[in-house]
This record gives structure tokens, C-alpha cells and sequence, in this order.
């Protein structure tokens, strides 16, 4: 009864309290603050009226299909898989025979001559006699079939074959990737949603706090102090809605900007913020991940193709032989139709055997570099799998401390609850504070905002989990 006495005398001491401005004032602000509200609630509530569209709700599936379609990302990482597939198809026509043709002509200062050598032991003077043309024309075919390389050849095809699979589990890895970012920009905007939908509660109940501060106020049972201070709180109130709108519209530029659409597109996302527990065991995480993640398989298939390299520089150390069968037409004139020294056509086949059986160790050098090489590719290997393995560990810990938030902001949440109704209802009877009723309101925004971001971290945690696994977002 004391301290109410002395709030009333306080107000009635304000020299401000009874003046005839004040009361002229306080009704024009309190319906252009009651305009403003509303406005602002319609605003948030209706979005799409802004831009005059009103776009349907997309799904995660839709969503990731359609980022899938678009990303340059994706697409430059198929361009390598087709290049891939071009190395491989090239290093399979050395198996087959190569064709080769040429047209050549050449012009001699002047006719072969020949002289019989008998004529010039015999000491006669010697009669030459020509035994060619000045203009010869000469066109050639010919085809080359490797017979043996060292196992060269198929130790290259083998090795490009592989890296054809390993191109394609980087495409996998692209499109996994892809799909996290896509996850969690479209639970990020569920988030920013929710947080948006807290902001709003907490401003209309910022908003009923001040409006029964007022009416104390007028009557004098408080000074105005507590008016100004629920208003000072009303106006954060408001900013903390429009950060939360500034929020939804930075997610929603995001998950565009993943989809490759234009930054300002409208989106309506569906609600999939559920709690569904995961009890999957850590090691049978680790298990799948080690037969499942695709960064594995790239650096297995890149060890197994190294090691192909390595019987590339070995095949060095044989000789090569190859079959060639030659065709020549010849002639004095443009057609080739011979002269009367040499007939217009010959061939001949053969088989031929190169050697390089010194080189100054080049060969050897080519080798030790490929197993080291190979020794290299290993230790990424192993690398990556100590990596997979720290990441798998950290996301399952993560997912189970959201587990854990979960049920304790929701507890939070009821207390928070019930002590905001217990302290509104104490300010109405005025054996409270206005100060009890805003620490009670700001603890029961946070504990809202805890339970929202402790559902959506559950839910980004499980797709970071099934990533780390390897899985597909939609693989339990």
C-alpha cells in the first residue's frame, strides 16, 4: 500500500500529468502507434502482397530438383565427366590401327643419271643414262597395328577408365553437396519464419503492456516512468520484428540464389520442422560412412588408377612392335600414272621392333615418380577417412546436444509461460512491477526463440549427419 502511494503521488506530483497537451497528445499517438502496428502485422502476415504475386508453396523435394536442374556448380562438374569419357574413348583407339596417307611432289635440278660400273673398270668412257624424271609425284597409305607396347596401352586405357568413375563420384559429390545447401537454406527460412511469428507475439504483448500502462498512467496509479519505459520496450519490440523480416528476406535471397532464380522471388516453403528421434548408433554411422561417402571411392579409384600409371612408366622398358602395311602410287604428272622408270604403284607390309634401351635413366626417373605418386595418393586416402570420421563424430554429437535442447526449451517454454501470466496478472492488480512484467515477457521471447532455433539446429544437424553418412537427405 506504501509503495502504491508513492507511485500515485509521483504522478500526481508530474507536472506534466494533468496538462490539457498531454491529453490531447496521448490519443493521437495512441492510434497512429495502434495504425502502424496494424500495418506492420498485415504486412508480415500477407508478404506476397508487396510484390503482387502469389506464388504456391514449394516443396524440399521440389526445391532440390529444381537447384539440381540449375546449378552451374553441377553443371561444370558433368562437363568433367564428359571430358573424362573422351580421354577414355581416346585411350581406347590405341588398340586400333591407325591410317595415314600423304601426297608429296618433288622437283630435281636435274634427271637421275646411271652409269654401269663395268663400262668404268673396263676403262671405257662412260655412257650415262637416265634413270628418272626431273617432276616426281608420289602418294602413300599407310596403316600401323600395334602388336605389343609393354602393356602401355591397356595399363592407359585402364587407367583413364577409372578416372572416368572417379569423375563420376565427384559428380556425386557435387549433387550431395548441393542438396545440404538446398536443406538447410530451406529450413533456415522455416526458421526465420518461426522467429518472425515469436517477434510478432512478443509485440502484441508488448503492446497490451503498454496499453494498461497507459490507462494506469491516466488514472495515476503509476508514474509515468513505467508508460515511458513500456514504450521504449514497445519500440524494441519493433525492432526486433523488423529484424526478423530482414531476416526471412536474407534466407529466402539465399535459397533463390540457390535455385538460381531472381533474389526477390517470392517463396513459400511448407512447415517440415518436426522432432523425430534418431538412434542410429555411432559406429553403424561410421560403418555406412566408410561404404557410403563418395569422397572415399574418388580417392580409392584415384589410388587404382596411379597405380596404372606407375605400369604406363614401366612399359618404357620393353620394346614395341607394331605391324605397318605401306601402299605408293607414283608418277611424273599430277595423276600418278608412273613413268617408264618406275611402275605407277607398289606396297609392301612389315613388321617392326623398337627398342629406346638408353635413355640416361629417363624411364627409371618416369617410374619413381609415379610411385610416389601413388604413395601420395594414399596418404589422401587415409587423410580423407580420419577426415570423414572426425566430421561424422562432430555432426552426431551436435544432432544429439540439439536432441537435448529440445526438451529443455520446451520445458522452458511452459515455465516461461506461466511466469509471464502470474507477473501480468500481479501488474493488473498492481502488487507487481512494470519491470516484472517486461523481465517475464523478454524470458518468454527468448525461451520461444530457444525452442525454435533448437528444432531447426535438430534439423539441420540430421541433414548434416546423413550427409557426413553419405545418404541422401530422403535415406534413413
Amino acid at each position: 500500500m506504501h509503495s502504491f502511494m508513492n507511485h500515485r503521488s509521483s504522478s500526481l506530483s508530474d507536472p506534466l500529468s494533468g496538462g490539457q497537451a498531454m491529453k490531447r497528445r496521448r490519443p493521437l499517438k495512441k492510434i497512429l502507434g495502434s495504425l502502424f502496428l496494424g500495418l506492420l502485422l498485415a504486412w508480415a502476415a500477407c508478404p506476397t502482397m508487396v510484390s503482387g504475386e502469389n506464388p504456391s508453396t514449394i516443396t524440399l523435394k521440389e526445391s532440390i530438383e529444381e537447384a539440381l536442374k540449375k546449378s552451374a556448380t553441377l553443371h561444370s562438374t558433368k562437363e568433367g565427366v564428359l571430358i573424362a569419357e573422351a580421354q577414355r574413348r581416346e585411350a581406347f583407339s590405341a588398340f586400333l590401327p591407325s591410317f595415314s596417307t600423304s601426297y608429296s611432289y618433288k622437283h630435281l635440278n636435274e634427271a637421275p643419271e646411271f652409269t654401269l660400273p663395268i663400262v668404268v673398270e673396263l676403262g671405257l668412257t662412260p655412257l650415262a643414262t637416265q634413270a628418272g624424271t626431273k617432276d616426281n609425284y608420289n602418294w602413300t597409305v599407310e596403316v600401323r597395328q600395334p602388336l605389343f607396347a609393354g602393356g602401355g596401352i591397356l595399363s592407359n586405357y585402364q587407367a583413364n577408365r577409372i578416372g572416368l568413375d572417379a569423375a563420376r563420384q565427384e559428380e556425386q559429390t557435387v549433387v550431395q553437396e548441393l542438396v545440404l545447401e538446398v536443406q538447410t537454406a530451406y529450413l533456415n527460412i522455416i526458421k526465420a519464419e518461426k522467429l518472425r511469428e515469436v517477434a510478432l507475439q512478443s509485440l502484441e504483448r508488448l503492446t497490451a503492456h503498454r496499453d494498461m500502462t497507459r490507462h494506469f498512467y491516466e488514472v495515476g496509479m503509476v508514474p509515468r516512468n513505467d508508460l515511458l519505459f513500456a514504450e521504449v520496450e514497445l519500440a524494441n519490440g519493433r525492432q526486433e520484428l523488423l529484424r526478423a523480416e530482414n531476416g526471412i528476406a536474407m534466407a529466402k535471397a539465399k535459397f533463390n540464389t540457390l535455385l538460381r532464380r531472381s533474389m526477390d522471388k517470392p517463396v513459400v516453403v511448407e512447415d517440415i520442422l518436426a522432432y523425430k528421434p534418431y538412434d542410429k548408433d555411432f559406429n553403424d554411422c561410421l560403418k555406412t560412412a566408410l561404404e557410403r561417402r563418395t569422397e572415399i571411392k574418388t580417392y580409392s579409384l584415384k589410388l587404382e588408377q596411379a597405380g596404372k600409371a606407375v605400369q604406363v612408366a614401366r612399359s618404357e622398358y620393353y620394346p614395341s612392335v607394331n605391324f605397318v602395311g605401306n601402299y605408293s602410287r607414283y608418277g611424273d604428272k599430277p595423276r600418278l600414272g608412273g613413268t617408264s622408270y618406275q611402275d605407277s604403284e607398289s606396297w609392301y607390309v612389315m613388321t617392326v621392333a623398337t627398342w629406346n634401351f638408353w635413355e640416361w635413366g629417363r624411364t627409371k626417373n618416369r617410374v619413381e615418380a609415379s610411385l610416389s605418386r601413388e604413395r601420395q595418393v594414399n596418404d589422401a586416402l587415409e587423410n580423407i577417412r580420419d577426415q570423414i570420421a572426425l566430421e561424422l563424430k562432430n555432426a552426431w554429437l551436435l544432432l544429439k546436444e540439439a536432441e537435448e535442447q529440445i526438451s529443455v526449451t520446451r520445458q522452458a517454454v511452459v515455465q516461461a509461460e506461466e511466469n509471464y501470466r502470474i507477473s501480468s496478472e500481479r501488474y493488473r492488480e498492481q502488487v507487481a512491477t512494470a519491470t516484472d512484467v517486461i523481465d517475464a515477457q523478454t524470458l518468454l521471447t527468448r525461451a520461444n526463440s530457444d525452442a525454435t532455433l533448437a528444432l531447426s539446429n535438430y534439423q539441420t544437424q540430421l541433414a548434416r549427419l546423413k550427409r557426413a553418412m553419405g545418404l541422401n537427405y530422403d535415406e534413413e
